[in-house]
């Protein structure tokens, strides 16, 4: 019997592409068992792009990605897997599917038939938006240049095949619709009439054919019954002309005569009038791309034209969705669900409520046994969920999802800012605002990003609310003097002083949470635009509390609850290219806050808010998944904990960008005028290079990829951020000087000296990042929840943002390593004591991997350290309490301490933390020697002292040395503690052979 619940005890990120198959993946199933893993947690494989990277294109959810694997093949893996006692978790994407591709046959048949599709409603299309000209039809914003000049010369082309007609333009294809067709068959019908006989079997049937075209229904408000008739019919006319074209080679040259004329002239515009008039019946209307964001009529994920949304909320897509996720479910090929982008949901609680009860019919339906099935039932959240949920700062995620918690940004968060010294906070502040002459305020950004976020890319999106808002405030006689431009400016006002992603509302009453969402948005309006009448955000907010309308007029009720949910699909992707996708490349103070779920402006995190988080994760959220990267973070854990380390040497950073900007202003370009790298994304640059810098230093190997690396960085980084530059607006002249600057500054014949002191100060960087990535990975692999490791970051990884993040991994090494360090630790732990004279048996290892870090062994060798204790005490870190242990002495806000208790068993985590001034010196370290060992300075730790909240005596043995240590009394060791029921560890000793301590306790 497979057990109802099963949660993972440690997964391992898996991006599937056509690099990375099924097959891939099969092989490296005894490396990902040996290494700890429990489950692995898989990228979005169904149907997509066959060049897709992500997976979040899904085109069908019917079928395995073909460019991944064929279904027996991820059979076999499953079963690979399951033989191990392993698993998976899926990546399932509810909120939208591809349609940049000719692939999504829902979105095709959309294309082709309009409101009369068979898929008209699984789409969140508005068939009657604001321009006339757009009823009925889906806006696609695909061309390349104005329309009437794509027309004209001959790029869009009409085809016909296999019974259909088709519109082609380079590599789309478009359906023609059906009810069209006669405006392209009725001449071909008419030419055979004057060449062949009345009672002509082919002339008949082709006059036959454009009957049934007639009859075909209209696509204007039809009833379930047309749409029946539609979709049965339109497919018997299409499978009738192919025969006919078939049986009978001149109605085919007729039809390709017709398609010849139709197709036009290049050079006589006229020619492509009856083309033009096919192209305006059909249920699209081609435009230019840059219209998008201003009249497209179809919901995107976020402004990606080639990612429609779907309404998840309608059963019927909902099953169509998940069937093949459900039949792996069931046959227990995974036990665990990772939903990417809930907020882009109409009812996110719905849907995951859905998902656990729909999983519980598909496992009732295959004639369990009593146990299982009373174990289904009882079960609160049956099958393991994880949300892709993004938390605004002090926002909880809401208590009623039917889920196992998020996927770990708010820990990547915490965890990435106890690295940072925040007592230089106002340092950094100054030599920021010095450096880039702009002294900006965080949250001035966000609200300006968002202002242009919704009057470029989200418009259209906006413009549609407030037509929605206007017409609400039409039905009642005390809001109908507010214009639709006062709406609309209002509507965006609230809308960028929005505090959170976005608010749940589906009825009354409104939960207290998202109120005080909703009055801190209008208060904060309100003290935006002070000369703005008050009563226009009164009725804005009286709208999204439900509380506007007439209680009595159900219809005027209704419109208010669907113009609040339209507002909160929309509110998140604002909010997310506004933060995530502009500010985050903007606000450069410290780039390794600026991580997704991050609050860059929250200048490190305390030891004892640290443990709070994890407390409350416990309490709340047990089993929410731990991440340190990501496929969507903009820089690795190891990136990023090299650049906190800058947090540490204000003075030495300040210093080195001054310095470095006067060596490289020669290489400078201009644009419009100014300078070009600017000095924020100059400022932004070094932290890049810095945080990416090669372990062995620039070389004639390694420099061609480093440098075209850090220029394709650059060049998202500058077009995110959209001050220089834009996607949509590209600044050429901008683009190709930051280009040419990342490689004159790269390039030793022309920046030597600058490559020179860089490299000095990257050692530094290096090294104290290296400590601060083995204590965040500890801390991940050791605190309340399930700890993800995306794939390749069990080594070093200085990966940056996609596409250079899902680069090729090279698991043949990590093989090689691992295997290497486990038969190193076995023959130590086999060892006769006696032959060691009582040395730990790990501590030799312990310490050549300190000294010799630069192959990434000592990370590889503490994850696997750390996962065989999860195998070895499942319960202890699945359910065990968290106790955070206080440090006494000088360098006690030096170190995060806690045990784990369960059961009688017990571990003792504690990481050092701002150490680059503990280190011993590496002055001695020239580089060509490598890096200096993880060392800290002989008598650094000296009267610093763990604290246990247990008596002394207790014997303790360290999983990464071996060494075996037992407490002291505290009251009797250092005289400053008077309670006796203390005991403690010296930490100089934990630390002598290896930079982070984890300690399991020995029973007696």
């Amino acid at each position: 019997m497979t057990e109802p619940l099963r949660i993972p005890r440690a997964t391992y990120r898996l991006q599937f592409n056509h690099l990375f198959t099924f097959r891939d993946a099969l092989k490296i199933v005894p490396y990902l068992d040996d290494l700890g893993i429990s489950d692995v947690y898989a990228s979005p494989f169904l149907k997509a792009g066959p060049d897709s990277l992500h997976g979040y294109d899904v085109s069908d959810h019917s079928e395995i990605n073909p460019a991944i694997g064929t279904p027996e093949q991820f059979a076999a893996l499953a079963a690979a897997l399951r033989e191990r006692g392993m698993s998976q978790v899926l990546d399932v994407v509810p909120n939208h599917m591809g349609v940049g591709s000719n692939l999504n046959s829902w979105w095709n048949d959309v294309l082709e038939n309009g409101p009369i599709s068979t898929y008209a409603s699984y789409f969140d299309i508005d068939w009657s938006p604001l321009q006339a000209e757009l009823r009925n039809k889906v806006l696609l914003p695909i061309l390349g240049d104005q329309y009437g000049r794509v027309l004209e010369n001959g790029e869009l082309r009409l085809a016909f095949r296999d019974g259909a007609f088709f519109v082609e333009y380079y590599e789309h294809i478009l359906p023609v619709a059906p009810t069209s067709y006669a405006m392209i068959l009725t001449s071909p019908c008419e030419r055979l009439g004057r060449v062949r006989s009345i009672d002509d079997e082919s002339l008949v049937e082709l006059q036959s054919i454009l009957t049934a075209i007639s009859y075909l229904p209209s696509h204007h408000d039809p009833t379930p019954d047309q749409v029946s008739e539609h979709n049965r019919e339109k497919d018997v006319v299409k499978r009738r002309l192919n025969a006919l074209a078939l049986a009978d080679r001149e109605v085919q040259d007729e039809i390709e005569l017709e398609i010849g004329r139709l197709n036009g002239r290049v050079g006589d515009s006229r020619t492509f009038d009856l083309l033009h008039e096919i192209l305006e019946v059909q249920a699209y209307r081609l435009a230019y791309w840059r219209v998008a964001s201003q009249e497209i009529n179809y919901r995107r994920f976020f402004d990606v034209n080639t990612l429609a949304a779907l309404r998840m909320e309608q059963p019927d897509v909902f099953a169509a969705a998940h069937r093949l996720i459900f039949d792996i479910l069931r046959q227990g090929d995974a036990h665990g669900l990772r939903i990417d982008h809930p907020d882009g949901l109409r009812d996110p609680a719905q849907y995951l409520v859905r998902l656990q009860s729909e999983y519980c019919v598909q496992r009732l339906g295959d004639g369990v046994d009593d146990a299982e099935e009373e174990a289904l039932t009882s079960a609160d959240r049956p099958l393991y969920v994880v949300v892709e949920k993004i938390l605004a700062k002090n926002e909880s995620l809401p208590a009623d999802w039917a889920a196992h918690g998020t996927t770990g940004y708010e820990f990547m968060t915490a965890v990435g800012g106890l690295f940072v010294d925040r007592s230089n906070r106002a340092r950094f502040d100054d030599l920021y605002s010095r450096f880039t002459g702009d002294r900006v305020r965080y949250s001035d950004l966000i609200y300006r990003s968002k202002r242009q976020i919704m009057t470029l890319s989200l418009a259209s999106e906006i413009n549609v609310l407030a037509w929605q808002l206007n017409r609400l405030s039409e039905r009642e006689r005390r809001y109908r003097d507010f214009t639709l431009f006062a709406l609309r400016d209002a509507l965006r006002e609230v809308i960028a002083c929005f505090p959170v992603y976005r608010t749940y509302i589906t009825s009354q009453p409104i939960s207290e949470t998202d109120r005080a969402h909703i009055d801190v948005a209008i208060a904060t309006a309100k003290r935006r635009n002070p000369a703005s009448e008050p009563s226009i955000f009164e009725f804005i907010r009286g709208i999204l509390l439900l509380e506007a309308m007439d209680p009595e007029d159900w219809p005027a009720q209704a419109e208010q609850l669907e113009f609040v949910q339209k507002v909160q699909q929309t509110t998140g992707p604002v909010t997310a290219k506004a933060v995530e996708d502009t500010s985050f490349y903007i606000y450069n103070r410290l780039a390794s806050l600026n991580e997704v779920g991050g609050e860059p402006d929250a200048f490190g995190v305390t030891v004892p808010e640290f443990h709070h988080e994890n407390a409350e994760r416990l309490r709340l959220w047990p089993h929410a998944m731990l991440s340190t990267s990501t496929h969507d973070t903009k820089r690795s854990e190891d990136v990023r904990a090299r650049i906190s380390v800058l947090s540490e040497l204000p003075r030495e950073w300040g210093t080195a960008i001054n310095r470095w900007s006067k060596l490289n202003q020669r290489h400078k370009g201009t644009a419009d005028g100014n300078d070009a790298p600017s000095s924020n994304d100059e400022y932004l640059l070094y932290q890049i290079i810095l945080g990416a810098w090669p372990l062995e230093g620039l070389t004639d190997d390694n420099r061609a990829a480093f440098v075209n690396r850090i220029q394709e960085y650059m060049a998202k980084a500058t077009r995110e951020a959209k001050v220089h530059t834009s996607w949509i607006n590209p600044n050429e002249a901008y683009d190709e000087a930051i280009q040419r600057f990342v490689a004159a500054i790269l390039d030793p014949k022309r920046s030597r000296r600058f490559l020179d002191d860089l490299a000095s100060l990257a050692r530094i960087v290096a090294r104290s990042g290296a400590v601060n990535s083995l204590g965040q990975a500890l801390l991940k692999l050791t605190v309340p929840g399930v700890p993800d490791t995306y794939q390749g970051n069990e080594l070093w990884d200085f990966s940056l943002v996609d596409p250079d993040n899902r680069r090729p991994v090279d698991y043949a090494l990590r093989k090689r390593r691992l295997g290497s360090l486990q038969r190193a630790a076995a023959r130590a732990e086999a060892a006769d004591a006696s032959e060691r004279d009582g040395e730990p048996p790990l501590r030799g290892l312990a310490r050549r991997l300190r000294d010799h870090w630069d192959d990434g062994r000592p990370k590889l060798y503490l994850t696997w350290k750390a996962l065989q204790l999860r195998r070895d005490l499942p319960e202890l870190l699945a359910h065990g309490e968290y106790l955070p242990l206080r440090v006494d002495g000088p360098l006690g806000d030096h170190l995060c301490a806690f045990a784990r208790e369960h059961d009688g068993d017990q571990i003792i985590v504690a990481v050092p933390r701002i150490v680059t001034r503990l280190l011993e010196p590496d002055d001695q370290w020239d580089g060509s020697r490598g890096h200096a060992p993880l060392t800290f300075q002989p008598g650094a730790w000296d009267d610093t002292y763990l604290l246990l909240p247990d008596a002394g005596g207790k014997q303790y043995r360290n999983l990464l040395t071996g060494e075996r240590i037992r407490t002291r009394g505290a009251a009797r060791a250092s005289g400053r503690m008077a309670e006796s029921t203390r005991s403690m560890l010296p930490i100089g000793t934990l630390l002598a052979d290896f930079p982070v301590i984890l300690l399991q306790r020995e029973t007696p």
